[in-house]
């Protein structure tokens, strides 16, 4: 676990220091497809950039691509940086307004001229709601996770996503009702994508191909912050209840510990719960899967990513979502040490073999034209 954290550690910070240097240098011009990238400098948005780095070499053999990263604030304020893309790949806060949105089309549109232009859609919920604002002036909108039921985009929802509307009811909430509208052919324009695994941290660790072994003392891990927005505090309040209620089992369910601690206490548990957050899909779901431990969460056949690892009793154990069968699932899991090794070990197989392929190279083929 030390030589591992010390390898993630190396090759975070290489990744930064290229961020930061030659990803910035304008294009080198002696390729076919240039694609610019424009980020935003947080950890989140940049899980769903790191893989277009990791998968660098692969992408320009197979499809004659050069790579360039600039946030967008450093990109828009200009200097000697790269221009004349073929494809610009851009991601935006989730509340920018009419005018920023437009200031940056436009600047993206001047200095490349003629280019593809790709939203990267990095929100937690499962709702488009930037999709009848960027979906008619891009060619491709992609994203890391959609609501199955495609015609669920056409109903209101009371709130502004599928949680705070389940939520906002169930708890007598007051929330507003909100439709994002979908505009026009923009169901062929959408592009599903990875979610979480593609993290810096993640991606490496699951293309080595090698589940944590050892012990696993603690029966159920469930670290679960409960403060919040009211319908976020009121659900994880009812995830911590029913923890709670779970005697007999060794737990560990207090917060505030260090990302490498947490991880490590993945790797000696059985069963973590990964309840839903501000969104269905969690950074937990794909960190449990990486520890070895089995995924429990609230029923998942609502949402399709992909890779898939809510395939229910084969790469994660669902729950409803008033948690009534919480007890009746986590001690059939502690008790049934073939079906957790069995589930643990497909989850990682499936994330371990999206890695090792490459197959982002060619999930991601019609980003790069």
């Amino acid at each position: 676990m030390i030589a591992w954290r010390i390898r993630r550690k190396l090759a975070v910070a290489q990744h930064e220091s290229r961020r930061r240097g030659p990803l910035r240098a304008p294009f080198s011009g002696d390729a076919a497809r240039r694609l610019l990238i424009l980020s935003i400098d947080h950890r989140i948005p940049q899980s769903q950039i790191f893989p277009f780095h990791h998968y660098a070499r692969a992408i320009r053999a197979r499809h004659d691509t050069e790579i360039r990263e600039v946030d967008t604030a450093t990109w828009l304020a200009g200097g000697d940086l790269p221009a004349g893309a073929t494809t610009v790949a851009f991601q935006t806060a989730f509340d920018i307004s009419d005018a920023d949105l437009g200031q940056l089309l436009d600047t993206i549109r001047a200095r490349n001229p003629g280019a593809r232009l790709v939203y990267l859609d990095w929100f937690a919920p499962t709702d488009l709601r930037l999709a009848h604002r960027v979906g008619p002036e891009v060619d491709v909108y992609v994203t890391k996770h959609l609501l199955r039921d495609r015609a669920r985009y056409d109903a209101p929802v009371y709130g502004d996503t599928t949680l705070m509307d389940h939520y906002g009811r169930r708890f007598g909430l007051e929330h507003e009702t909100t439709q994002f509208p979908i505009p026009p052919g923009f169901w062929d324009k959408v592009l599903l994508g990875p979610s979480f695994v593609t993290a810096d941290f993640m991606l490496p660790a699951f293309a080595g191909g090698r589940i944590p072994s050892g012990a696993r003392p603690i029966d159920l891990h469930a670290r679960l912050a409960t403060e919040g927005s009211p319908w976020y505090a009121a659900m994880r309040r009812e995830c911590a209840t029913a923890v709670d209620a779970l005697d007999g089992l060794r737990r560990i369910t207090d917060t505030g510990v260090g990302h490498p601690r947490f991880l490590g206490e993945l790797a000696r548990s059985k069963v973590c719960f990964s309840p839903f957050g501000y969104g269905e899909v969690c950074w937990r779901d794909y960190e449990a899967v990486l520890m070895g431990a089995v995924l429990l969460k609230q029923d998942m056949s609502h949402v399709a990513t992909d890779p898939d690892i809510f395939v229910p009793g084969e790469t994660y154990v669902p729950v409803q979502w008033d948690l009534s069968d919480m007890d009746e699932k986590v001690r059939w899991l502690v008790a049934d040490a073939p079906a957790r090794q069995r589930i643990a070990r497909a989850a990682f197989e499936l994330l371990a073999d999206y890695a090792s392929s490459e197959r982002f190279v060619t999930q991601m083929a019609p980003v790069l034209g």
